[in-house]
């Protein structure tokens, strides 16, 4: 959302069917700055799969935060995509601003990128 060349790249990848790139439904939105652009924001969501989230995702993301020990409002994206993360299968990245949190919610099979 924020033009991030990185970021770019990556999403650059689903089209191509080089990559899936799914993430959390609350990862786009805490990504939103005030500036984005309703065709931006259109753009990229439409090379996103937006993972479903129900109850067995909040206590997915319950476990894990309970387990790493961190709680509250600001790991709690965090936890969803870490569960998200943990849902698909082969090899897996995720990319965050957030590393060493995440880091702490995802198996170490996952890897966690800087964005």
């Amino acid at each position: 959302m924020r033009g991030d060349r990185k970021m770019i790249a990556w999403l650059a990848l689903a089209p191509r069917g080089e990559a899936e790139v799914v993430t959390s439904p609350m990862t786009p939105v805490e990504a939103y700055d005030g500036r984005t652009t309703g065709q931006r924001w259109d753009g990229v969501l439409s090379r996103l799969e937006i993972a479903g989230i129900g109850k067995a995702e909040a206590r997915g993301s319950r476990r894990l935060l309970s387990d790493a020990g961190p709680h509250g409002h600001r790991y709690a994206t965090d936890a969803m995509l870490a569960v998200v993360a943990r849902q698909q299968k082969g090899q897996v990245t995720v990319v965050s601003s957030d590393v060493d949190d995440l880091e702490r919610l995802v198996q170490e099979a996952i890897v966690v990128k800087k964005v």
